[in-house]
């Protein structure tokens, strides 16, 4: 199986959900060839560098059945495709600027069979809705990020955390995270996962 390493880390998987991991390979290496959302070398390294790192977040925050998370500047659909076959009682919309990406996201959506997945070319500024949280993967500076979607929480949170950003990112933080002048918490992977990959990786939350 190519995404062994997604049982190793989580093992109570239903068959459902094993297959839909399964064939995340085949469907992300067919798309690759017409539109890059992965890099064309890292292909073979999409379960330990896509799929696991985006369900990092999961490590971090288990999210309850019918809570609604954004996910700004999906690209390809990571961490939300990952995070939607992890958790189908949670409503997941995806977001990119960039139109041909979002196609990728609902055609792999579409396969997989995800119905809890809403995927739309738009920026996070313009989005209405409100949301318990905020997931993406290093788009930009965190300073940034939080101007684009601070007042797109809701006010009542219905997990223990407070609601807000979880954000992938790698590297040393500690000049991001001063600029940005608010509460954090960081969560280190390498204390989750085991591979190389995830030594400097860490989800950074953010409250909102």
């Amino acid at each position: 199986m190519r995404s062994a390493i997604i049982l190793k880390y989580f093992p109570d998987l239903s068959d459902i959900q094993k297959k839909q991991f399964e064939m995340l390979f085949d469907l992300y290496s067919d798309w690759n060839e017409k539109i890059n959302v992965i890099s064309r070398k890292d292909i073979d390294n999409l379960y330990t560098n896509h799929v696991l790192h985006s369900l990092g977040i999961a490590k971090v925050q288990q999210f309850m059945a019918g809570s609604d998370i954004l996910d700004v500047g999906t690209g390809g659909g990571f961490p939300g495709i990952p995070l939607a076959i992890l958790f189908p009682d949670v409503k997941f919309h995806l977001v990119d600027s960039i139109g041909k990406k979002i196609t990728v996201v609902k055609e792999v959506s579409t396969a997989l069979g995800l119905k809890n997945v809403k995927a739309e070319q738009a920026r996070a500024e313009q989005l209405k809705g409100e949301y318990d949280f905020i997931v993406s993967r290093a788009v930009t500076r965190i300073k940034e990020f939080h101007q684009w979607i601070h007042n797109k929480t809701k006010d009542k949170s219905i997990h223990e955390r407070d609601n807000g950003i979880l954000y992938l990112k790698g590297g040393d933080l500690d000049e991001e995270l001063n600029e940005l002048k608010k509460p954090y918490q960081l969560n280190n992977l390498s204390d989750y996962f085991k591979e190389e990959f995830f030594e400097t990786k860490k989800v950074v939350y953010v409250p909102l």
